[in-house]
């Protein structure tokens, strides 16, 4: 039996080992192109400079990436609000459930006070707990909270377990303080990245997507910003396209011939910096899941598809210490463009997943083939 400092040690090279992976997935990634750099931009309204949800000002991403032997596939993403201390500076919040079938720990407490106070965790079914573990020992290190007995921990998964050996339960809460202490600004890695590693999309591989769009000035000149781990079936459809029917791989299809079935779950963050208050953000978390079903996702019995929607506004970043609260929120009739940003954003964050993405071999040898981009370059073109 290794002793206690030789397995602590071995622990600390497989964490290496994961974020240098991170770096190598995110260096891979210059060969592929989103679906916007293919020349199909999507929507009316214009994207952001990074076209990533790190485009809302202060918003930063952070994945470790574990690929091990022949059957970890999986990891962490965190996606912080702002960086400032967050549970001292909580963020108005609020969670729609598109279907449960999920592990979506934190849930109550935002639906009850409408904020979050920890940064957004990533990760697989079976490693919230390690999720809610990091999260927590993240801000209770924080300046600050050195007395907190309270934290509630926002840690949302899908389940990897076809290509990631799921029950080895491989994340530590370590990993998980990485990924937020990683955690940067700019361009956002997709796919098969963090939480995404091992995930599958319509019988593709997937992973994390991201984008965003840029209201103009006359409409509040705001930013809203989407991420997703995507590992959810349906049929595909890409700009209104019917991909899965033509491909013949979609849901159903061992009805009509025989071969798999696709099902999964999707994690969606929604963030921007127009000023909301937690109702109205969940007005916004409901349209993401519009922005889902554009792209053919059905919410099946066996999905946990949901939305966690934030506002960074700061005037409206709700101090720990505040007796009173004095805030500006948009009133309802000037939501609409919101709405429609956010429903653009998450379908192409979706697409992104796919678009960006690796074909994967995994745990017992599983493969998962990358989606066929030429051919559905191809079908776009000749719509």
């Amino acid at each position: 039996m290794p002793r206690k400092n030789e397995k602590h040690s071995a622990i600390q090279v497989v964490i290496f080992l994961c974020l240098l992976l991170s770096c190598v997935s995110a260096n891979a990634q210059k060969g592929h192109k989103t679906l916007r750099e293919w020349g199909f931009p999507t929507g009316i309204f214009e994207a952001g400079r990074f076209n990533a949800i790190t485009d809302v000002p202060g918003v930063t991403v952070g994945h470790v990436t574990c690929i091990v032997g022949d059957s970890v596939r999986t990891g962490v993403t965190a996606i912080v609000p702002h960086q400032g201390n967050i549970f001292r500076n909580k963020v108005p919040a609020a969670i729609y459930v598109g279907n449960g079938f999920g592990k979506l720990a934190g849930v109550t407490q935002v639906q009850e006070l409408g904020n979050i106070e920890t940064p957004i965790i990533l990760t697989n079914t079976l490693s919230v707990a390690a999720g809610m573990e990091g999260a927590i020992r993240y801000t209770l290190m924080q300046p600050g909270c050195e007395n907190e007995k309270s934290v509630n921990a926002i840690v949302g998964e899908t389940n990897d377990g076809r290509l990631n050996n799921i029950r080895q339960m491989f994340v530590t809460p370590q990993m998980v303080i990485d990924a937020i202490n990683n955690a940067h600004g700019g361009p956002v890695e997709q796919s098969s990245v963090g939480a995404g590693t091992g995930t599958i999309c319509f019988g593709f591989k997937g992973g994390i997507g991201t984008s965003s769009r840029v209201l103009p000035t006359s409409l509040g000149g705001y930013t809203i910003g989407v991420i997703a781990q995507t590992n959810y079936g349906g049929i595909l459809e890409i700009d209104g396209v019917q991909v899965g029917q033509r491909l013949e791989k979609h849901d159903f299809i061992n009805h009509v011939r025989k071969t798999e079935n696709v099902d999964g779950s999707c994690m969606m963050v929604v963030i921007t910096d127009a000023p909301l208050d937690s109702r109205n953000l969940e007005r916004v978390a409901k349209r993401a899941m519009m922005g889902m079903a554009k792209t053919g996702g059905i919410a099946s019995n066996g999905s946990g598809d949901y939305v966690i929607a934030l506002s960074v506004a700061p005037e409206n970043l709700i101090s720990d210490n505040a007796k009173k609260l004095t805030t500006t929120v948009l009133a309802n009739s000037q939501m609409s463009p919101i709405f429609a940003a956010t429903i653009e954003a998450t379908a192409e964050a979706l697409w992104n997943s796919l678009f960006m993405a690796d074909g994967m071999t995994g745990y017992n040898g599983n493969h998962v083939e990358a989606l066929p981009v030429e051919k559905v370059l191809e079908m776009l073109r000749n719509r």
